[in-house]
């Protein structure tokens, strides 16, 4: 089963940016509509890494300690087994950078490795 999504910080990380969108239309009244688009898109993108990297965290498979998490070996088919952890990082949409510590995988029997695993 997987962890559930940390979302005790989204309401204020959301909050900040209506705000910052907010205090950015004020400062320019005269914004055409393709500035004002870029503006809160650039605001947006950084909410958006923020919530896909959480719920990318509270996958099942971002952490092997449970045996429901491990997935089968796809050379041999043994249930594979935590390999340590790695970082991994990713750019999204909007040019953010995520960086998503997931464990690595290993089968005992045939020693292929996967990661992220899944």
């Amino acid at each position: 089963m997987s962890r559930p999504v940390p979302d005790a910080a989204w309401p204020e990380t959301a909050a900040d940016v209506l705000s910052g969108f907010r205090a950015w239309r004020e400062a320019h009244p005269t914004a055409t509509l393709a500035e004002i688009e870029a503006a809160l898109d650039e605001r947006l993108h950084g909410l958006r890494a923020r919530l896909l990297e959480d719920a990318a965290l509270a996958s099942a498979a971002a952490d092997l300690t449970a045996s429901a998490a491990r997935p089968a070996c796809p050379a041999c088919g043994e249930r594979m087994r935590s390999d340590g952890t790695e970082a991994r990082r990713l750019t999204t949409v909007g040019d953010r950078t995520l960086t998503l510590r997931r464990s690595r995988a290993r089968c005992p029997a045939c020693g292929t490795g996967l990661f992220p695993p899944g």
